[in-house]
């Protein structure tokens, strides 16, 4: 991860952080940013994060799976459609 190196952290992914009071887990290494799954947040639910701006490192944890159903939903938001929902899932509505 170019981020342990360029700034000196342990931001490994899966590793639990505290950023600015909010407790969560590293889920992706998102460059020179932590992507960040906050435990109030839904799974799959990621945050980009400075990896100095407020930060505590933490011990290596386990990033929380979502259900299939969500990953469906932010397929959805990323793919930035105008359609929607139901529209996008091919779901006729009456």
């Amino acid at each position: 991860m170019s981020v342990c190196r360029d700034y000196r952290v342990p931001a490994d992914v899966g590793r639990r952080v505290v950023v600015d009071g909010r407790p969560g887990i590293i889920a992706e290494d998102r460059g020179h940013y932590l992507g960040v799954n906050f435990d109030d947040d839904n799974p799959g639910v990621i945050l980009n994060c400075h990896p100095t701006w407020q930060v505590a490192y933490g011990d290596m944890g386990a990033i929380r799976k979502q259900t299939r159903s969500q990953k469906r939903y932010q397929d959805y938001l990323r793919s930035e459609s105008s359609l929607s929902f139901s529209e996008w899932l091919g779901i006729q509505s009456s």
